[in-house]
């Protein structure tokens, strides 16, 4: 038996992550996850990818939804009151058309500073209904795609494990510390599972009186090259070791899974996972 222990929201897609011990847990994922995004000029979505100093942005969002408070270093907090109903304007994320919401001057200001480049602050209009999809559809924010990241707590020592054994290798990290879980940014970490990967197999879940449908496995980028503490490319890991085994069919490397709300609830810190229906892995 598996237990949650811990969940994270990121309201602004990119920037740094929220950790809570209880959440409400939408069609769209974790209470206000993917909310918000950064935007450039052009209103094409900034990421970690071109834009690391994202992971320094720390962003929370009050109970309702109704004040987004941005923090950095070196610059003075941001409170921002969350505006839901003017004009709309036009977003690309992945090249796909979306629409946001402009959170205005104040905003646009204080991130073009922080990260050194013009950009705006867009929220998901309430009408936005995007459909993911994977082998279970689903809707979601601004997330990549499926509103639910899970990772296991074994999947990751699986591969800090591979990473000490890599000796004797030049691969630019100062040291061999075990890589951190933000690396990979979750939504939900569970622990109790013995082998690595067993989130890749599990095709319903639930948790609380929620339910989680598997879509499809996560396929890494260069975000995971991030230290999300700093905001700097930390070297050639993990991407390169799992690469010697985690090759995706489709292309690039797996680790993690992603999954659609099946049953909207609410979760917290210590629920227990239950998986009703498994599968095979698909890697």
């Amino acid at each position: 038996m598996g237990v949650v222990v811990e969940l994270i929201s990121y309201p602004v897609k990119g920037c740094a992550g929220t950790s809570m011990t209880e959440s409400l847990l939408t069609e769209a994922g974790l209470a206000h996850d993917r909310s918000f995004m950064v935007v450039g000029e052009n209103g094409v979505f900034r990421s970690q990818r071109r834009d690391p100093r994202l992971a320094v942005i720390r962003a929370a969002v009050s109970a309702g939804g109704e004040r987004l408070t941005l923090r950095a270093p070196g610059a003075d907090v941001l409170r921002v009151d969350v505006d839901p109903t003017s004009a709309r304007r036009d977003v690309e994320l992945f090249g796909t058309p979306y629409k946001g919401i402009d959170q205005g001057g104040a905003a646009a200001e204080w991130l073009s500073e922080v990260l050194g480049a013009p950009s705006r602050l867009v929220r998901v209009p309430p009408e936005h209904d995007r459909v993911t999809d994977g082998w279970t559809p689903g809707t979601s924010g601004y997330a990549d795609s499926s509103p639910v990241h899970v990772i296991s707590r074994a999947t990751l020592d699986g591969l800090n494990q591979r990473l000490a054994q890599a000796e004797g290798r030049a691969d630019g990290r100062a040291d061999r510390s075990p890589l951190p879980m933000t690396r990979f940014r979750p939504n939900i970490v569970i622990d109790g599972w013995d082998e690595p990967h067993v989130e890749d197999r599990a095709r319903r879940i639930s948790i609380g009186n929620a339910e989680l449908g598997y879509a499809k496995l996560a396929i890494r980028c260069a975000v995971t090259l991030v230290d999300q503490q700093t905001g700097a490319k930390a070297g050639p890991e993990p991407l390169r070791t799992l690469a010697t085994y985690r090759r995706a069919a489709e292309g690039g490397v797996a680790f993690g899974t992603k999954f659609s709300v099946l049953r909207p609830g609410k979760l917290a810190v210590g629920d227990e996972v239950s998986v009703s229906s498994w599968g095979d892995s698909e890697l």
